[in-house]
């Protein structure tokens, strides 16, 4: 008979290497043999923690940090979606801690199940479950989901750019939403304007939209102004705001949204579609800004709009999706948002290019709201 020597790794000895969080909650609150070691960093346990674990950060636990447990004793290990529970564990057992096992699913499992947590940021069972995906980034977890919970986005236009970057703001859970739009539902906007359908037509497009993103996301807040932004009702619509979206398709409108966002010290992106290309551009107080790029209106004859000159349905999609995450990291914080730079999409040849864009000291919208 012929022999096979295998290696066995050391957290191979343990039967069950997880554990699902509800029989991790019953387990806590019915015995004191185990112990939850929580290996998320400071500012994560502040936002949302199980107040039966005990907190070690993963540096100090791979560190080799005295834990004061018995080695005789189960630990879990928990992080928020599961690799640096993992991490922690196998350091564990490599210090001859006999049965350590890993919360599957971690902290985003917990909250998503609607179990029993404290701190600063803790979702309900129902947002949990719905962000669980998007909650599990360390860029977003409980803290910026619950910030985005909080935040208040105005978005000008709801054509064919404001209609995606409206949609996936609402899916991301960002919690109200100001639309400022003065056009109706037309049968030729259904070909890029998605939040619509063909019974719309003929509706306020702020009305239209609103109950999409409602049907899609009911837990967001939802404001309609059938307006048309000018310098004299900008104030009163958009003061407040954490983050302007322009999505216009015309100079007038665009520098209209400039003015306020200077005016009243908010981040604005822009986007602009024609034909087969578009471009996106974020504006941050003291930045570059829409009119330092453009500083005056084009010449008779040069203006380009969709209705003028037409536009592939996919473009202002792809725009407003830009759009959308532009917004989203000016409210989280997280990546480097087009400040000082121009992006340009060409979709006949899928291209992008960024373009340097630097403020103009002479500027007559931004250089006197410094």
């Amino acid at each position: 008979m012929h022999v096979h020597s295998t290696r066995v790794s050391a957290w191979s000895f343990v039967a069950e290497p997880s554990i699902d969080v509800v029989v991790l909650a019953h387990e806590l609150s019915s015995t004191a043999d185990s112990v939850l070691l929580d290996v998320r960093d400071d500012d994560e346990v502040e936002t949302a923690r199980i107040v039966e674990a005990l907190h070690v950060p993963l540096a100090r636990v791979l560190a080799g940090a005295p834990l004061g447990i018995d080695k005789t004793k189960r630990i879990i290990t928990l992080c928020a979606s599961g690799k640096r529970a993992e991490l922690a564990r196998d350091a564990l057992l490599s210090r001859g801690y006999a049965d350590v096992r890993i919360a599957r699913g971690g902290m985003n499992a917990w909250l998503s199940r609607g179990l029993p947590a404290t701190g600063s940021a803790v979702p309900s069972a129902g947002m949990a479950a719905r962000y669980d995906r998007q909650m599990r980034l360390p860029e977003v977890g409980a803290h910026g989901q619950t910030r985005l919970l909080r935040a208040k986005v105005a978005v000008i236009g709801a054509g064919g750019l404001g209609c995606p970057c409206l949609l996936y703001l609402a899916a991301a859970g960002v919690g109200h939403l100001t639309l400022v739009d003065a056009d109706h539902v037309s049968l030729d906007n259904l070909h890029r304007q998605v939040l619509y359908a063909t019974s719309d037509v003929g509706r306020p497009k702020v009305l239209a939209a609103k109950d999409a993103l409602l049907r899609s996301s009911p837990e967001v807040v939802v404001s309609a102004h059938e307006a048309r932004l000018t310098d004299e009702n900008a104030a009163t619509l958009l003061a407040g705001h954490d983050v302007l979206v322009d999505a216009t398709d015309n100079y007038a409108a665009r520098a209209a949204v400039n003015r306020a966002s200077c005016n009243l010290s908010i981040p604005a992106v822009f986007g602009a579609v024609s034909r087969f290309e578009g471009e996106v551009l974020t504006h941050v107080p003291g930045g570059a800004c829409y009119a330092c790029l453009h500083p005056s209106p084009p010449g008779e004859g040069l203006t380009r709009t969709c209705s003028e000159e037409g536009v592939l349905g996919v473009v202002p999609g792809a725009v407003g999706l830009l759009q959308a995450n532009e917004a989203l990291k000016l409210l989280l914080g997280y990546g480097t948002p087009l400040t000082g730079r121009l992006l340009t999409f060409d979709a006949k040849t899928t291209s992008f290019r960024t373009l340097g864009l630097d403020r103009d000291p002479s500027c007559p919208v931004c250089a006197p709201a410094r």
